[in-house]
């Protein structure tokens, strides 16, 4: 009798343990637990930790309540301003309710990819280039509305939307780079014309700095020597006064002021048989010697002066050997 009695403890227990096993759950910390007794919702969501569930009765469906990161395909459209673009995006959501996200919608991962995919191409279409590639921000704001609206009913909330990257073709890079040049270059030519206004106003005034003190002149004459001096070269460069060169301008005027131009035969005049005229007596011209020596003199005693006024010091030139004739 004992031994049937603890026969008969063994079996229950046995079948007790059975039983635990089969109605024991464990429901982790990011899950929440949605129990259907006969296909029917039961009220209540299991929370984290243990709990049971009645075996062959209850169906126990666990949901994650993590954020999921759900990158969008890459969406080819017709921007605003006719620019055809691909443009792709991430989207990051979490389930609020899970008895929601289980009976209002079949899967709502993959509803959740497909209407980011519809709100994407919609965005590209209403959207400009310029917007697509700087304004970003607000795009993605637009994006976070069009998605939250319809997640709301299913139990989803859309955390945040980001869009990655906007392809351009090829075409349009260029054009956009030369774009970027002309626009750099047009600044530069800018910034180079203001330092060239800036440089004019500043030599004008100190030209006319230079013109109140003729002594500034030779001193930043004496300066420039130095600076070309100190470089440890063999050539020294000298300016030459204007009012030095003017005498060789002059000189072969004085040359061709005494010659007389030769006679012009009338175009009408008659012909007339016989021996040929003679033609009158020209006088000789005066000597080249002598004019050039006097267009020298001239020219050499302005060019003394000239330096004389600049200098501020008599320069007493080289006596010159005269020619044997």
């Amino acid at each position: 009798m004992m031994q049937e009695i603890l026969m008969a403890a063994v079996g229950a227990g046995a079948a007790v343990a059975v039983y635990a096993g089969a109605a024991a759950r464990v429901v982790k910390q990011y899950e929440r637990g949605v129990v259907f007794r006969f296909g029917r919702l039961l009220d209540g969501v299991r929370q984290p930790g243990f709990t049971m569930i009645v075996p062959g009765v209850d169906r126990l469906h666990k949901v994650n309540m993590q954020i999921v990161t759900m990158p969008v395909p890459a969406q080819e459209g017709i921007t605003r301003d006719n620019v055809t673009v691909r443009v792709d995006a991430v989207v990051y959501f979490k389930v609020v309710d899970a008895a929601e996200a289980l009976v209002r919608v079949e899967d709502y991962k993959f509803a959740v990819s497909q209407m980011a995919q519809t709100s994407l191409r919609s965005i590209i279409g209403k959207s400009d280039l310029d917007d697509l590639l700087s304004n970003r921000e607000k795009l993605n704001q637009g994006l976070e509305l069009m998605l939250d609206s319809p997640a709301i009913g299913w139990g989803v909330q859309i955390d945040r939307v980001e869009i990655k990257d906007v392809s351009l073709p090829e075409t349009m890079k260029r054009s956009m780079a030369r774009q970027a040049e002309a626009d750099r270059e047009r600044r530069a030519r800018l910034i180079n014309a203001d330092a060239e206004l800036q440089a004019s106003k500043k030599l004008a005034e100190a030209a006319r700095q230079m013109a109140d003190t003729p002594s500034a002149l030779q001193l930043r004459l004496l300066q420039t020597v130095m600076a070309v001096a100190a470089e440890k070269n063999s050539t020294l460069v000298l300016p030459i006064p204007v009012e030095l060169l003017r005498f060789l301008e002059r000189a072969p005027l004085s040359e061709t002021a005494g010659r007389p131009s030769p006679p012009v035969a009338a175009p009408d005049a008659p012909l007339v048989s016989g021996p040929p005229p003679v033609p009158p007596e020209i006088p000789e011209p005066p000597s080249a010697g002598a004019s050039r020596s006097d267009a020298y003199l001239v020219g050499r005693g302005d060019a003394m002066d000239a330096i004389e006024d600049l200098t501020g010091a008599s320069v007493d030139p080289a006596p010159r050997e005269e020619d044997g004739s």
